[in-house]
């Protein structure tokens, strides 16, 4: 409990953006707006898709489902600030608006993270072992995987929180980002960050590294499995029940890493928050697509919905 009591001084950060230029102000307001409206509609579709299908209720749909869900969660902790600071050209945010926003920002993230990883078990299960998909993928441990995931996450996030929470921070509270992201609060702290350094790293690891390693492994399993099968035809339609999910997956670590090392290289802030821009906003936009345009059921289901939504609004 002491430690909600050591709140700084400070009443609010100022985030700088993406560019200070005024006259691209309204060219961003309009492309980030368009991207958040897609972004929403979507990820909206996709879980209508899902819920109003009966074909679709399986694991890898729910799964895809709660994806979605996350995404649209994750851009929205992100992108309505900024068109607001856009917008009122006013750049600041509150210091708890700031620490809520960093900490649903890494709940989300974590949980996108740890939800490809459990949709990459799933299409092992579905490949490596067909005949005991329905009996191990059974709903209770869908629901359990989900629910763990989220653990997983807000807890990482509440403990990253609550150690930015003990720090003091100086004059300069100048954010080049954005959006309150933690790298860049933790250097604008006048206190000591070594515990905090040293937390970013290990959970990074942890984190980020191990579901990835999970990922690999369910692939290479898979991809064995299926060079096993003898016609051509079934290694076809093994590796396209895959294909959109390896997409995403390629989608999401390639921009995290590209922000890594875009950091690594430059010390322009402004860089590293455009290519911050690929997996916080174009990712999370482009998911719907690549499951959409990738599966039949899903393009069937999106097709029988907004036929039956536009023949209740005609007639």
């Amino acid at each position: 409990l002491m430690v909600l009591f050591l709140v700084t001084e400070v009443s609010e950060f100022i985030l700088l953006g993406l560019s200070e230029d005024p006259e691209l102000l309204p060219l961003l307001f309009g492309l980030f707006l368009t991207m958040y409206l897609v972004t929403m509609l979507g990820n909206l579709l996709i879980i209508l898709a899902v819920g109003s299908d009966s074909h679709l209720h399986t694991p890898m749909y729910f799964f895809l489902a709660n994806l979605s869900f996350v995404d649209i969660s994750f851009t929205s902790t992100i992108v309505p600030k900024m068109l607001v600071n856009i917008q009122t050209q006013n750049k600041a945010i509150t210091y708890a608006g700031c620490l809520t926003q960093l900490y649903f920002f890494m709940v989300f993230i974590c949980m996108d993270n740890l939800l490809l990883t459990v949709m990459a078990y799933d299409r092992y299960v579905a490949i490596c072992h067909p005949l005991h998909y329905v009996v191990i993928m059974n709903p209770r441990l869908c629901g359990l995987l989900i629910l763990v995931s989220l653990f997983i996450s807000i807890m990482s996030a509440l403990l990253h929180s609550l150690m930015v929470l003990q720090l003091s921070f100086c004059t300069d509270l100048k954010i080049p980002h954005f959006f309150c992201e933690l790298a860049q609060i933790l250097k604008l702290a006048c206190s000591d960050t070594l515990i905090n350094n040293i937390l970013v790293y290990l959970m990074t690891s942890l984190l980020g590294v191990g579901p990835l390693s999970g990922i690999i492994f369910s692939y290479t399993r898979i991809v064995s499995s299926i060079l096993r099968v003898p016609s051509t035809n079934g290694k076809v339609k093994a590796f396209s029940t895959c294909g959109s999910h390896l997409s995403v997956v390629f989608l999401f670590y390639g921009t995290c890493v590209g922000v890594y090392f875009t950091s690594a290289v430059t010390h322009s802030p402004q860089k590293v928050s455009v290519a911050s821009v690929m997996y916080t906003v174009v990712t999370p936009m482009l998911n719907p697509f690549i499951y959409s345009l990738r599966n039949k059921d899903v393009k069937g289901a999106l097709g029988s919905l907004l036929s039956r939504n536009f023949n209740s609004i005609s007639h």
